[in-house]
């Protein structure tokens, strides 16, 4: 899912004006650049906003009604995050390479609407499924505490604990930066078509979690 975060979060900003996708901080600051020095990508940037704000209230309350019909959660919610990024993908290629005279276009915009919805699923996903995960799109947390640790480890202060959380955080560390490279790379050949490969990989996990909870009930 780390990986899944980078090459998406990536690919929006290369593709959409500079536009953040994954996380909502640096969606914040480009609004704060952009209200002082406004820009053919300012819309784009305050409309993801509340498509990442609905998107998390929307997956909070579609896990709720899962929790309380037995059915399990994560692979219906990695569904729902699969369907707004085929959305994603296919608005944004509709007009692909996006220009800048198609900044204010309804289906750039809804690309970028449908982007932010889809990284918000998987935001809210992790705080409400997987509480015991490292996070998986936001790495300023991720690196603080792997430094932290990795310090305590070379000190000769650290015990077993502190060993399994570094490794804990350093793979989704690693997997989110080369998404990221990725992503970019992937924009340049084959524009939104790219997003293909993070939808593969969210088929699979969700594959893999139905069968995992068939498995289950065996």
């Amino acid at each position: 899912m780390s990986f899944v975060a980078g090459y998406v979060d990536t690919l929006g900003f290369v593709a959409l004006f500079g536009l953040f996708t994954a996380h909502v901080t640096g969606n914040f600051v480009l609004i704060g650049s952009e209200l002082a020095n406004p820009s053919h990508g300012v819309l784009i940037k305050f409309l993801a906003f509340p498509a990442f704000i609905l998107s998390v209230v929307m997956t909070r309350l579609v896990v709720l009604a899962l929790e309380r019909s037995g059915k399990p959660a994560l692979p219906w919610v990695l569904m729902l995050q699969l369907v707004f990024l085929l959305a994603f993908m296919g608005f944004g290629q509709s007009i692909a390479p996006v220009g800048v005279a198609d900044a204010r276009a309804t289906a750039a915009l809804l690309a970028g609407m449908f982007g932010a919805a889809a990284m918000g699923i998987q935001n809210a996903a992790a705080r409400l499924i997987l509480p015991q995960a490292a996070p998986t799109t936001v790495m300023t947390g991720n690196v603080t505490q792997l430094v932290i640790d990795v310090t305590d480890i070379v000190r000769g202060a650290a015990d077993d604990t502190v060993r399994q959380r570094c490794v804990k955080f350093f793979w989704p560390i690693v997997a989110f930066g080369v998404g990221a490279i990725g992503g970019a790379f992937a924009y340049h050949q084959a524009l939104f078509f790219a997003l293909l490969l993070p939808v593969f990989i969210l088929i699979a996990m969700i594959v893999a979690e139905f069968r995992a909870a068939q498995a289950s009930k065996a």
